[in-house]
């Protein structure tokens, strides 16, 4: 085959999602001749130049050139696609068009669709076919498109991490059949969705051990314990087995547990403690104890007060120390926060802008519940109007 000088590469438009293309080549040794049929079968088209590489490299540049400039004029953060999955742009087939067509007609502004690739480019890789198909499964649990687009955009690596959608599907039917509910399957789509692309085989190891751990610690329904712990704990599933075993071993160590009492706080308010590393979970407990014996607190004190609460353990170290020395600047006594451990879930913030707020209204936190700290906005709010209220009707009282 002999081709003209001057020309090191043949470049040819077509779109880049063909169903179907024939073509016949008819070469000789004096001329040479491309004849396509005419058979050809068009979807949503987004075209980029490809071609047979000769003596330049001036067709690879080109692919990227057309996927940059599709990329800017849809808004993505192309600096921060190509950190972190740079693999993408070296691909000769994406989809980004596509992805965009399809994501629109979901609900999808430009805005997400542009904020999904820049933080999950590969997304760009997946056809239309496999999308179509996992958003349906999805939507066998999600009650609608836009609750889609939302963990979507919370989350892309969740929906575009995986194009397998037979283990999908296989997740699904393995999750309901081990007793979980519609609802219970909504939440983890919701809060920890990369639970559906895990594989099967993990899914099915950590269920199994945590049965396991019930029958070890002599539950006669392990099955039930199972549910009341993914249930409590959405993101157990994407946790090794491993992690889990040590945090319960820590948790019956660390407070002298008998089966039952650490069942009951596995499967519940310590189910989420589970998920932590090792680690940390130590590294929090003791610093808990150091501080609170630095104000006086004994062991009992300290073990009655996370375990009224375990969800302390999950406080990291400078956060409990802020908080702590903030109300005991306050004048709020130490045996107060041990009775009323929940306060310590509003942030630093907040428990200043209440503290102050109630103070302001007449409220004496040093002798009265310091519960109002840990109220809903809604709850809090009416109790300060009241205080108002009330001080404002004694004032008109004197004045009379």
């Amino acid at each position: 085959m002999s081709i003209p000088k001057g020309l090191g590469y043949l470049t040819i438009m077509a779109p880049r999602n063909l169903l179907y293309m024939r073509s016949n080549f008819i070469l000789t040794s004096r001329c040479w001749m491309i004849r396509f049929s005419t058979e050809i079968l068009f979807k949503s088209v987004s075209f980029r130049l490809f071609g047979v590489k000769c003596n330049n490299a001036d067709g690879k540049s080109l692919e990227k050139d057309e996927l940059l400039n599709n990329l800017l004029t849809m808004g993505v953060d192309i600096d921060m696609a190509k950190k972190r999955q740079p693999g993408v742009f070296n691909r000769m087939v994406t989809n980004e068009q596509d992805l965009k067509m399809f994501l629109l007609s979901k609900g999808a502004s430009k805005e997400v669709i542009a904020s999904i690739i820049s933080r999950y480019p590969r997304a760009i890789t997946r056809t239309p076919e496999s999308l179509s198909e996992r958003w349906d499964l999805w939507r066998k649990i999600m009650a609608s498109d836009l609750e889609i687009v939302n963990i979507v955009e919370r989350s892309p690596e969740s929906f575009f991490r995986s194009s397998n959608n037979l283990n999908l599907e296989n997740n699904i039917k393995f999750l309901y059949s081990i007793g979980l509910t519609h609802k219970c399957l909504c939440r983890l789509l919701t809060n920890a969705p990369r639970t559906f692309s895990n594989s099967l085989d993990l899914n099915k190891q950590m269920v199994e051990f945590l049965r396991e751990v019930c029958l070890s610690l002599g539950h006669k329904d392990p099955a039930d314990v199972v549910r009341k712990i993914i249930f409590k704990n959405p993101f157990i599933l994407i946790q090794s087995t491993k992690r889990v075993k040590t945090n319960i071993e820590f948790l019956q160590s660390a407070f002298n547990l008998n089966s039952e009492k650490l069942l009951a706080l596995i499967c519940g308010p310590g189910a989420e403690i589970l998920g932590l590393s090792s680690d940390c979970a130590k590294r929090n407990y003791a610093n808990i104890k150091e501080k609170l014996f630095s104000l006086g607190c004994t062991e009992e004190d300290v073990q009655k007060f996370v375990l009224s609460y375990p969800d302390m353990i999950l406080l990291a170290e400078k956060k409990f120390n802020d908080k702590i020395d903030y109300l005991i600047q306050e004048k709020i006594n130490i045996s107060q926060i041990i009775k009323n451990p929940r306060v310590l879930d509003s942030s630093l913030n907040t428990l200043k802008t209440r503290i102050n707020e109630l103070i302001n209204a007449g409220y004496d936190l040093s002798t009265s519940s310091i519960t109002p700290l840990s109220w809903s906005l809604k709850r809090y709010k009416a109790k300060l109007k009241k205080l108002n209220g009330w001080n404002t009707g004694n004032l008109k009282n004197l004045l009379v």
